[in-house]
C-alpha cells in the first residue's frame, strides 16, 4: 500500500466515523484540518481523489477551496 492510498483510507475511515455527525463533510474537513501533519494534507489534496467516499471527496475540495482561498 503506498502512502497515498493508506491516506485515502485513513479519509474514508474518518467520513464513515462522522456520517452520522449533522454535517459529516464539515465534520470530516475539520478533523484532518485540527489533526493531520501539513505534508500528509498536502499529499490528499494534490491528489485526483480517486477512491474516496463521497463524503471523503467533498471534505477534501472543502479543504482545497479553503486552502486556495487563503
Amino acid at each position: 500500500m503506498t502512502s497515498l492510498e493508506r491516506l485515502v483510507h485513513m479519509v474514508n475511515q474518518i467520513a464513515t466515523n462522522l456520517a452520522t455527525d449533522a454535517d459529516p463533510v464539515t465534520a470530516t474537513a475539520e478533523h484532518i484540518q485540527l489533526f493531520w501533519d501539513p505534508r500528509m494534507k498536502k499529499m490528499i489534496l494534490e491528489s485526483n481523489r480517486d477512491g474516496l467516499s463521497p463524503i471523503a471527496s467533498a471534505a477534501i475540495d472543502r479543504l482545497a477551496e479553503a486552502h486556495a482561498a487563503a
